[in-house]
C-alpha cells in the first residue's frame, strides 16, 4: 500500500474493522449456508499489493465468497466495483457496502463511476474486485465482458487475477432474499495471474480474461458440484 493519503480505503483501523466484519461475521454466515470449496489459492503466492480480480457474477454471494476465500494479506485493502444505482442509493446500504466490501460506485453500464475511480484507486495501489458483465446474470450464464477492466489492469500495469464462481446461482440466484436451504456446493477457483501482452488490444485481453474463466469452470465444475449439474450447465452457457 503505496498512498500517502489515508482514507476508508487504505486506512489500518477501516482495514481491521473490515477484517471483523468480513472473517468474523459474514464468511461464517456464507460457509454455514453453503458447502465452500476454494481452488487456486497457490497461484497467488507471488501475487503483490496491487491488481484486479475479475470474475463472473451471477449472484449476491460472489463477493463475500471471493473475498473470504482470499489469502488475509490480499484481501486486506480490496475494494470492490459496486452498482451506483443500487448499493449507493440509500445511506443503510451504502454504510453497510463501505463497511463488509470497502465498495466504490460503478454506474451499471460501467463507463463511468460517481466519487473516486477505479484508476485512481488502482494508482494509490488499491486492489480492486470488479464484475466486467455490468450485472448479475438472470440465469447464471456468462455475459459479455465490456472491455473497461482490461483496459484499466493494461494502463495501470497490474496483473488480472481470474476467478471463476461456481454453483452460487444455483445456491442463491437472483431475486431471492436468502441462499436455498441444504448447504449447497459452491466453489470459487483463481487462476493463474494474467498481464497484457505487449500490443494486446483491450478487447483481445477481455476475452483472454473471459476464456480463462470459462476454462476454469469447465476443469473443475464436476468436482465442486457433484450430482449437482444444472449450475454448470448454465455457467458454461454463452450470452455474448
Amino acid at each position: 500500500m503505496h498512498a500517502t493519503m489515508r482514507d476508508r480505503f487504505t486506512s489500518r483501523s477501516h482495514a481491521a474493522a473490515r477484517f471483523v466484519a468480513q472473517r468474523g461475521l459474514l464468511k461464517p454466515v456464507v460457509w454455514s449456508v453453503t458447502s465452500v470449496t476454494v481452488l487456486g489459492r497457490e497461484r497467488l503466492a507471488n501475487v503483490e499489493d496491487t491488481y484486479v480480480v475479475v470474475a463472473n457474477h451471477s449472484s449476491h454471494l460472489d463477493t463475500p465468497l471471493i473475498m473470504g476465500a482470499l489469502p488475509r494479506r490480499l484481501a486486506r485493502y480490496l475494494a470492490v466495483g459496486a452498482a451506483a444505482d443500487y448499493f449507493f442509493d440509500v445511506w443503510q446500504r451504502r454504510g453497510l457496502t463501505a463497511l463488509f466490501f470497502n465498495a466504490f460506485p460503478v454506474d451499471r453500464s460501467g463507463a463511468n463511476t460517481r466519487g473516486v475511480s477505479a484508476k485512481a484507486l488502482l494508482n494509490r495501489g488499491v486492489p480492486l474486485l470488479i464484475f466486467p458483465e455490468g450485472t448479475r446474470s438472470r440465469d447464471g450464464s456468462l455475459g459479455t465482458f465490456k472491455p473497461g477492466v482490461a483496459a484499466l489492469a493494461s494502463s495501470a500495469e497490474v496483473p488480472v487475477l481470474p476467478v471463476a464462481v461456481i454453483g452460487a446461482h444455483e445456491a442463491h440466484p437472483r431475486g431471492s432474499n436468502w441462499p436455498k436451504p441444504g448447504r449447497l456446493p459452491v466453489g470459487v477457483v483463481f487462476g493463474e495471474p494474467l498481464t497484457a501482452h505487449p500490443g494486446e488490444s483491450r478487447s483481445d485481453f477481455t476475452e483472454r480474461i473471459r476464456s480463462a474463466i470459462v476454462a476454469l469452470a469447465e476443469e473443475h465444475s464436476d468436482h465442486i458440484l457433484g450430482a449437482n449439474t444444472t449450475s454448470r450447465r448454465v455457467l458454461e452457457g454463452d450470452r455474448s
